[in-house]
């Protein structure tokens, strides 16, 4: 708190008023004022010493609330066993977990949450004061018409390039659908597209790896299993959570572009929006989602659920991954999918720690 240091640093000097109102040495009203000076240095020392207590027990019971709605507010309760997280710049704030199975070192499959970290490439390619060609904006915000994208059908090839022209169910992943040109329609090949044209198509999953890290941190251990930008990363919840502080330490330059360019996503409710898995009047952004609440996301499709919050100095996440794929095959997630139950767990968690108050706890959607 900069303040909170200006007046430490000014407690040692003369109250502004002083100098604007000093009298001879010799006066007995001088010394009477000499007299309220120090006294009224003191009180500002003693507010000082004060106000840290006071910010260490805010801290505490927003932590408090945080371990109570994850381990009863019912969306968490619905997830079952799972990881939590929440940070600021710098570093680590609250975290726990709840059953047994998951750990901050866990690797698991992130699945969509890959999304966020291709955008954050991405901008720091063109870097802060660039610009992003109407293409590429398209390919950030699902809009580009490349919609009959089908991730199992890159296990067929292992390079970038392969995985966009590999053959699935409803023929190749590059297929160009124009009557979805402009629509927001959520899927994999907005991604895949963009990287081929940033000259990404040639690199297997290692050197895609590579890639991503020269732009991100070489510190970052997650890697691609899968040549697949928008969901073949495989991570801990510690180092997405590093991957997460460079971005609200304004490291990354993703921290400048979140919830820019802002789009609506719920079909039936804009005219706009072809497809979305997400039953609420979410918008996206460039590659990643922004919350009734502000807040910015980018939930994976087996219960990884990553978070920055809507001002931008705290980070969270979810680290959960289901084994059942019956919302792959669904055109829309079902609320009662990982993908959906590690969101609203999330929510309740973020909620209750933002409040310092777990309760009451909000139902389920």
């Amino acid at each position: 708190m900069r303040w909170l240091r200006d007046l430490r640093h000014r407690a040692d000097e003369p109250i502004p008023f002083a100098g604007a109102f000093r009298m001879p040495a010799s006066t007995p009203s001088s010394r009477t004022f000499v007299s309220f000076r120090r006294q009224g240095q003191r009180l500002m020392l003693a507010l000082i010493a004060v106000l840290p207590v006071a910010a260490r027990a805010d801290t505490t019971a927003s932590i408090s609330a945080a371990q109570t709605a994850a381990a009863h507010a019912p969306a968490c309760v619905a997830v079952g066993n799972f990881y939590w997280e929440i940070g600021d710049s710098n570093g680590v704030v609250a975290s726990g977990t709840v059953g047994t199975g998951y750990s901050a070192t866990e690797v698991m499959r992130v699945a969509s949450a890959s999304k966020l970290v291709f955008g954050a490439y991405v901008l720091e390619r063109i870097g802060r004061d660039g610009e992003l060609s109407p293409d590429m904006l398209d390919e950030l915000q699902m809009k580009s018409g490349y919609t009959s994208f089908n991730p199992i059908a890159c296990r067929q090839t292992p390079t970038v390039a392969g995985c966009l022209t590999a053959h699935a169910l409803h023929g190749r992943n590059d297929r160009y659908h124009s009557e979805d040109r402009g629509l927001f329609w959520y899927g994999s090949g907005h991604s895949q597209k963009l990287a081929v044209e940033l000259g990404l198509g040639e690199l297997d999953a290692n050197g895609l790896t590579q890639e991503i890290r020269t732009r991100l941190g070489g510190d970052l251990n997650f890697y691609y299993k899968s040549p697949q930008l928008a969901g073949g990363l495989l991570s801990s919840p510690a180092d997405f959570g590093l991957f997460l502080r460079r971005i609200v330490s304004g490291q990354l330059v993703m921290k400048d572009f979140l919830g820019t360019r802002l789009i609506c996503t719920l079909p039936g409710s804009c005219p706009n929006a072809k497809q979305s898995p997400i039953p609420a009047p979410w918008h996206y952004s460039l590659n990643h989602w922004v919350e009734d609440d502000g807040s910015f996301s980018s939930p994976g499709l087996l219960g990884f659920y990553p978070w920055i919050v809507a001002d931008k100095t705290h980070y969270g996440l979810v680290a959960h991954t289901s084994n059942s794929l019956s919302p792959v095959l669904s055109t829309r997630y079902p609320t009662n999918s990982a993908y959906w139950l590690s969101a609203q767990c999330g929510r309740a968690i973020r909620n209750a720690f933002q409040s310092g108050n777990a309760t009451p706890l909000p139902a389920m959607p």
